[in-house]
């Protein structure tokens, strides 16, 4: 069976856009859902977040940075040698629903891997199950 190319999460947030915005681009904001911790932080197109999970460090290459409507970036698929060129893509869309947020969160990239590595796809669709979920608990801890 083919990898799906992509995972796909739509939310809507009990917080304004803003609030939401800033708890996905701020060094602040994802110390407080994402990961463990930022090791490094340069939030511009061409820039890069490190982020660390336990012993695994991930550097999130910055592609797109349109306040506050989307962000976006690349990452190393996990399972293929560091230096292999191959990334998925990570696109986060905002918009307003009253006094909600859309969010909608895309990972694309899947297809271009072989078929032994289907655990890449289910891993990261997990991991963003829990993320998000943290993300979500993070945002309503703040009122």
């Amino acid at each position: 069976m083919p990898i799906p190319d992509r995972i796909e999460r739509t939310l809507t947030l009990a917080h304004p856009q803003k609030k939401v915005w800033d708890a996905l681009t701020t060094e602040e904001g994802l110390n407080g859902w994402f990961g463990d911790r930022v090791e490094a932080y340069d939030l511009r197109p061409g820039g890069q977040i490190d982020m660390r999970w336990g012993d695994e460090l991930s550097t999130l290459w910055i592609k797109l940075v349109e306040p506050p409507h989307r962000f976006a970036f690349t990452w190393a698929i996990t399972g293929l040698p560091a230096d292999d060129p191959r990334r998925t893509y990570i696109e986060f869309t905002l918009e307003p629903d009253g006094d909600n947020t859309k969010l909608n969160v895309v990972e694309s990239g899947f297809a271009q891997l072989p078929d032994e590595m289907l655990s890449a796809f289910t891993g990261n669709t997990e991991g963003w199950q829990k993320e998000l979920s943290d993300l979500v608990i993070y945002l309503d801890a703040s009122d």
